[in-house]
This record gives C-alpha cells, structure tokens and sequence, in this order.
C-alpha cells in the first residue's frame, strides 16, 4: 500500500470527520458533563473535615465515589473530542486549523490553571505549584486529540494499552534511587521520585503530587477510552447497539481492572493502570444509562440542571475556584479567632440545628447552589466560555 493510501485509510479508520449535516448537539453527554462538574465542585468544597467518607478521597489505595470525578472529567474531555472533531470540519476547519485550535486551546486551560494557582497574590511563582487538574486536563487533551487526528480505533486502542501497559511495568521494575523497584508508597514510588526530581517546591505536597508528570501517562490513556467511545457515538450504529455497547465495555472495563487490582493496587493519586480502567468502567456505565434514558427514551426535563452546568462547565470550575479562594479572603473577628463566611455558615448557622456531617455537606450543597445560581444566569443571557 502506497504512503498516500495508507494515509487514507488512517482516515477512514478515524470515521467520516466531514458530513453534509452539522451533528445536533449530545444532550446525554451535557448532562453527564454536569454532573461529574457538580460532583467536582461538591466534593472540592467541604465545609469541614467531617464530611460523609464518600466525599472523601481514599487515603492511598482504595477508591470512594469522590475519586471517580476527575476521571471522569478526562473520560468526558475524550468523549467530547471526535464529537468536536466532526463539528469543526463541518464548520469548515480543515486539519491545520483543528492543530492550531487544539494547540491554543491546551496552552489556555493550562494557563488557567496555572494563574488559579497563583489567585490572588500572584507573587509566589518560585513556589506555585505547576502541575493541577486543569493542567492534567490540558495534557489529556492535547496528546489524545493529536492521536485522534493521526490514529483509527484500533491503533487507539492498542496505545492506550500500551500506555497502561508501560507505565505498570515502570512503576513496577524501576528502581527509585536510595529506594526500590515496585515501592508504591507515598514517598517511595517512581512517580513521586519524577516529580521531586523535575519540579523541585512546585509540588501539592513536599513529597509527591497528585497530578504528577510520569502520572499523566495513564491519565492520557483514560482519556483515549473516552475518544473511542465518543467514535462509537458518531458511528452509523444504531441508538440501541451504541448504549448496549457503551453497557457491555463499562461492565468489561471495570472488571478488568478489579482483576488487575489483585496484583496492582487501585490508586487515583498514582492513576494506576487498574484506576484508569475501573473509572472508565464507570463512566461508560453511566454514559451508558444517560445515552439509553435521554437519546433513547427521550427523558431530557429531569436533568435540566446538570445541562446547564454542563455547557458551561469550564466556566462554572473556575468560578469554583475563585469564589472558594475570594470567600477564603473575607476575614473578620479577634486575631485569635477568626471567621470566614464558611466558618460562619458551618459553626453558627448549620451547627446549630444539625451534626457536624450534615453541616460540611450543607456548605458543599450551598456552596454549588451558588455557583449554579450564577451560571443558570449566564446560560439565560447565552453566555458560554469556550476555550
């Protein structure tokens, strides 16, 4: 086969990008968008430590409903990227004008994330932490987009295993300086070594980040899993063989990576490989279930919410993020007891009529009550942040 048609039949793998008729927006995939940013926003804001465990992370191993949100987000960034794909080329973007968007897109939420990091001061940058969710996030799409540009199915999937693949067998058989190979601890796994050694003081921790460098690698391949997924969505499939395929690979996904689990342990601070397959598991099962209620069954009214959260969604993390960080900035009271709006609404309002459990969860519903309040009023005026 000639260089051109091997060329060509990469994209034919890849589906057919340009079609006569711009596809209508996926409901389903909005409201499952909306609804891991609410979980996001929920579980990031607690009003005390004494919150419910299932809105905590694991301690190391282990996996609660909290360490499913991030996954998911990148799950769904990959999801939305053939999706985004078929849009632009109807749209009249041909490949050189998908890489530029994609480039400027990736230096911008990385960027965004960076200068949260830095609010309000802006002046530590010789100790701001670099790596972070938006900054994952960047990564993710970056490397899974360019593959999907390049790659079919098929070769998707098969680097996605190898990513998996190759990073167990890193974290397994390299041996971290002064330590061991396989040490999987906090401190002793090659992650974290990776991390002290390249980012010095720019860290979560002084010892490790959750978002790490060499932890991004199987965060790409989460992401990979949603970009075939999203190429499953855009088949000539029917509606039925799309949810029932979505259904049979969450169940079979997930599986695999509780079977993994026994030699593996389930990690999301290291996103080990058996993570990345029970998150993905879960959320196509839930992708499924939404495709097969709202597409299918036509259910759409029930969700309005998690709709507008989910074509906003950039925009309703960052306001997240600015509103917990500027009502941290309102102080008041003796210099040996200091309140904040939080403080205030946990210890003198919730707590006066609840438990300590239920008080930390009413500040989180509160506090997404808020950030929803104002992001229904940009989606009323059709205000949407597009990066």
């Amino acid at each position: 086969m000639s260089h051109d048609h091997a060329r060509a039949a990469s994209r034919e793998d890849i589906g057919d990008l340009a079609t006569e008729k711009k596809p209508e927006r996926l409901t389903s995939l909005d409201i499952f968008r909306g609804i891991t940013i609410a979980g996001m926003i929920l579980v990031n804001n607690a009003g005390s430590g004494a919150a419910y465990p299932p809105l905590h992370h694991a301690e190391w191993d282990g996996l609660t409903p909290t360490d499913l949100v991030f996954p998911f987000f990148v799950f769904i960034i990959g999801v939305a990227i053939p999706l985004s794909f078929n849009n632009r080329r109807v749209g009249g973007s041909g490949t050189f004008g998908l890489i530029l968007r994609i480039l400027r897109r990736s230096f911008l939420i990385f960027g965004i994330g960076i200068l949260l990091h830095a609010f309000p001061t802006f002046s530590h940058w010789d100790t701001i932490r670099i790596p972070g969710v938006l900054q994952r996030l960047a990564l993710c799409y970056l490397c899974a987009s360019l593959l999907a540009l390049m790659f079919g199915p098929k070769t998707l999937a098969a680097i996605a295993a190898t990513l998996l693949i190759g990073y167990t067998a890193a974290m397994s058989y390299v041996p971290v300086p002064g330590g061991k190979a396989g040490d999987l601890s906090r401190q002793g796994n090659l992650a974290a070594y990776v991390d002290r050694l390249l980012l010095p003081g720019h860290l979560y921790k002084t010892d490790y980040d959750p978002e790490g460098i060499l932890s991004t690698i199987p965060a790409i391949a989460s992401a990979l899993l949603g970009v075939l997924a999203g190429l499953l969505l855009r088949s000539n499939k029917s509606s039925y063989e799309k949810a029932t395929c979505l259904l049979v690979g969450g169940t079979a996904a997930a599986l695999a990576g509780y079977v993994w689990s026994g030699w593996v342990p389930i990690n999301k601070a290291l996103w080990t490989s058996p993570f990345v397959l029970v998150s993905a598991g879960f959320a196509l099962l839930l992708l499924g279930l939404l495709y097969w209620l709202v597409e299918i069954q036509g259910w759409k009214r029930w969700a309005w919410p998690a709709v507008v959260f989910g074509t906003n969604a950039i925009a309703a993390y960052i306001l997240a993020a600015l509103l917990a960080r500027g009502l941290g900035m309102i102080q008041w009271g003796a210099e040996d007891h200091r309140w904040t709006p939080k403080k205030y609404l946990v210890d003198q309002v919730f707590l006066s009529f609840t438990t300590p459990t239920n008080a930390s969860l009413l500040y989180s519903l509160s506090f997404v009550l808020t950030c929803f309040v104002i992001i229904y009023a940009m989606y009323r005026g059709k205000v949407f942040v597009k990066l």
